[in-house]
């Protein structure tokens, strides 16, 4: 049996795993017969004996057994290995499958399980921190930069800009002995280059907020020099950003290219705001290149004699005559076109640009003003001014306007004439009219030739109510300039309020020969021809007006109007419709509108108008009478019901809501009619009451009037007014109806049943002063 068993090799000792692919004969069935070991045991019981027990206690060792021959062996394998555990030559082997869990191969007899190492006791204390070394001292010294750079920044944030730029400075200076300190005890390449960027960027950063560019930009310089710092270039935006604030357009416009250069183009977003910047320094560029022109054009020589020339030095006869024989020969006139045309050059130049070369247009004009007073065109400095609170006007800053004026009152009469004339206009139209009177008389004195200080002065005349010498005024300035349309628009005003028509229609033809498109002109030709009851004109007058202003809501309604006193319905509802699309609050189109879909029985259509007026004037009982009744001709008769009712919470004592819930309770078969009939008579008796008060307050304060004119008591007689007064006030609790305290008799008729009229809405007027939302006297009466 021994033959069969293989004993490892001492030279395969490190080799725990070696053998397990041989084939072992112990397990070949077919030689146990011929095996006497086995067939001993099988005969004998010796394969049923017990193992005898471990002599080491506590361990997995190889156990010696007993064996038949009565000797001790230790247990092996059927490989012929010794088992795991098993003792040879005084080692013990190693337990293979658990190798890694403390066990090791010169493990020596009697060692205990230790697989967590505790039997070496507790681990050695960590190490002191030496805060004397010099890489703590670094540590320290960079904590500190970074907490300066964080207060700087928060200060900034605060708006406490110069107290971020000392923090700033100190984060710099203490940066740079870091880096001092890094030198020494370690290479180059151990500096911290991200710290170094930003205290420098935070530096410049703080430098531009507390303005001082220089400073700035020297600190960015060192950024984009320095090539260790790869985004360092981008940086040249802010520096292109400082340029652009000291206003070197130019060198702007480079570091904005220089700084798009850089950037990669999958940043779009970055790229777009550098071409934007760009965009912007041009437009900036233009503004110094306007105001180089400028002062080119005031620098041109004019090369015109001055006036001086054309006064005589004294009485010479023949001097006298040789002046006056020039002063109007064609060379002069030359020179006289020639300045006209340098003035106008000027002034138009001046206009055009200063509202965009300066951050407001008030600072252009000053600086297009002084401009001015420094070259041979002083007296153009004036109409500057002038021309500055115009556009001050333009812009309703009417405080401002005023102050610019008041300065040219103490000036010659053709800029005083001016100033007043605006002044008067000023006041005019903020309604003081006695102070638009009196500049408007300082106008005409300073210049009675002014057409503008004449309409002004017709203007104040007309709002107080004298038309016939505001007219001779209007005609005295179109007498001085005929082109003067202020003039000539007041002019026809005044005639259509003195009841000349035919003038007034000659005024307004004549503007419109030179104001083709002016809707107020048009507007009072169509209103005037209405006037003159001829609807066909006005209509062809009004379509022209739609032309021009198709979504002015007065002017089709004003058209529907005339469709309707005409006869045709359905050029009517177009014009009231549209007019109701752009202005659905007009409560006479509304009225219309329903009343339309009454006639053409769409009563359900007509709810919809009905209910926005209620909306509107949600005071007024009328309407809401009239959607219920929609809702009862249309033989909705619950919803009807319905809506009287909560017509009748909220107006309790109205006669014709109780009226026509006890109709419609009545017809329906229902308990509450009887409710409705105590309350109507109750409301009805009431209003009996009311009306009688009333009727005798009227007949004692007559009584009392004429005893009164008879020479009676007047102490009495008042008291007898106050009473008759509180008589006919209404009761407290009585609601307020569209129709007052004179209305409804008990023959009341509903407003939409078959004998009800449409609301007339084209038999009703309005006042002249209605015509047009935008007739006003002296609309842009300023100075040209």
């Amino acid at each position: 049996m021994m033959q069969n068993v293989h004993l490892a090799p001492e030279a395969d000792e490190d080799d725990l795993y070696s053998g397990y692919n041989d084939y072992n004969p112990t397990f070949d069935t077919e030689d146990l017969e011929n095996d006497v070991a086995f067939q001993q045991a099988a005969r004998t019981s010796h394969g049923r004996r017990p193992p005898v027990t471990a002599k080491i206690p506590g361990t997995s060792g190889s156990r010696p057994l007993a064996t038949g021959f009565g000797s001790k062996a230790a247990l092996t394998s059927s490989m012929g290995r010794p088992m795991t555990g098993a003792i040879q030559d005084g080692v013990a082997r190693p337990m293979t499958a658990v190798h890694a869990a403390g066990y090791t191969k010169a493990a020596m007899r009697g060692s205990s399980f230790d697989p967590l190492g505790q039997a070496r006791g507790p681990a050695p204390p960590l190490e002191m921190k030496n805060s004397d070394s010099s890489e703590e001292k670094i540590r320290q010294l960079e904590k500190k930069v970074n907490e300066l750079v964080e207060e700087s920044c928060i200060a900034n944030s605060c708006g406490d800009l110069k107290l971020a730029l000392e923090k700033a400075k100190e984060a710099g200076r203490k940066e740079r002995v870091l880096v001092r300190q890094r030198e020494q005890i370690a290479t180059p390449e151990n500096i911290n280059l991200d710290l170094t960027y930003s205290v420098l960027f935070n530096l410049a950063s703080q430098y531009a907020a507390n303005e001082m560019y220089a400073e700035a930009l020297n600190t960015y310089q060192v950024i984009v020099k320095n090539k260790m710092f790869t985004n360092g270039g981008r940086l040249k935006v802010n520096m292109g950003n400082i340029y652009l604030k000291q206003r070197n357009y130019s060198k702007a416009i480079k570091f904005y290219r220089m700084a798009l250069d850089q950037i990669p183009s999958v940043h779009k977003e970055m790229r777009i705001k550098i071409m934007q910047n760009i965009g912007v320094a041009f437009i900036k560029t233009d503004s110094e290149q306007m105001k180089k022109a400028f002062q080119k054009l005031i620098a041109v020589p004019l090369e015109v004699d001055y006036d001086d020339k054309y006064i005589s030095p004294n009485d010479d006869p023949h001097t006298n005559l040789l002046i006056e024989a020039i002063k109007n020969d064609s060379l002069r006139q030359l020179e006289r076109e020639r300045k006209s045309m340098a003035e106008e050059y000027i002034m138009t130049a001046a206009k055009l640009i200063a509202p965009v070369i300066e951050t407001s247009f008030a600072v252009g004009y000053d600086w297009c003003v002084e401009v001015v007073k420094a070259s041979h065109y002083v007296e153009l400095a004036n109409d500057l001014e002038i021309n500055k609170a115009t556009t001050y006007l333009r812009q309703q800053d009417f405080n401002q306007a005023l102050e610019t004026l008041k300065m040219f009152e103490k000036k010659d009469s053709r800029v005083k004439s001016a100033a007043a004339t605006n002044l008067s206009f000023l006041y005019y139209l903020e309604n003081e009219l006695a102070q638009a009177t009196n500049y408007a008389d300082l106008a005409v004195n300073s210049d009675r030739y002014n057409p503008a200080a004449l309409t002004n002065k017709g203007n104040t005349i007309f709002a107080n109510g004298d038309y016939e010498k505001a007219a001779e005024f209007y005609k005295e300035a179109l007498r001085n300039d005929s082109s003067c349309t202020e003039a000539l628009y007041n002019l026809g005003l005044t005639y259509k309020k003195l009841n000349r028509i035919d003038e007034a229609l000659d005024c307004f033809l004549k503007l419109h020969a030179i104001l083709r498109n002016s809707a107020q002109v048009l507007h009072q030709i169509a209103s005037i021809y209405e006037i003159m009851e001829d609807p066909n004109q006005a209509i062809e007058w009004l379509l022209q007006l739609i032309s021009v202003v198709p979504t002015d809501p007065h002017v089709l309604s004003k058209l529907g109007k005339l469709y309707d006193n005409e006869g045709d319905k359905s050029q009517a509802f177009h014009y009231y419709y549209e007019s109701y699309r752009y202005f659905p609050s007009n409560i006479e189109v509304i009225e219309w509108l329903g009343a339309y879909y009454i006639d053409t029985q769409f009563c359900e259509k007509a709810i919809e108008y009905f209910e926005r007026a209620a909306l509107i004037l949600p005071t007024q009982v009328k309407w809401q009478l009239m959607v219920a009744s929609c809702y009862r001709r249309s033989g909705n008769y619950q919803k009807a019901l319905e809506k009287y009712k909560v017509i009748h919470r909220k107006f309790p004592e109205n006669v014709e809501c109780l009226r026509f819930l006890v109709r419609l309770c009545t017809d329906m078969g229902l308990k509450e009619v009887q409710e409705y009939v105590t309350k109507l008579k109750k409301v009805e008796k009431l209003k009996e009451i009311r009306e009688q008060r009333i009727k005798s307050g009227r007949d004692g304060s007559a009584r009392s009037r004429r005893e009164g004119s008879a020479g009676g008591d007047s102490g009495g007689t008042k008291g007898e007014r106050l009473s008759a007064k509180l008589k006919a006030l209404p009761g407290t609790s009585e609601p307020y109806e569209s129709s007052g305290s004179k209305e409804i008799d008990a023959s009341y008729i509903d407003p939409l049943g078959p004998q009800a009229e449409r609301p007339k809405t084209a038999a009703r007027k309005r006042n002249e002063e209605d015509d047009f939302a935008d007739e006003e006297l002296g609309e842009d009466l300023l100075p040209e």
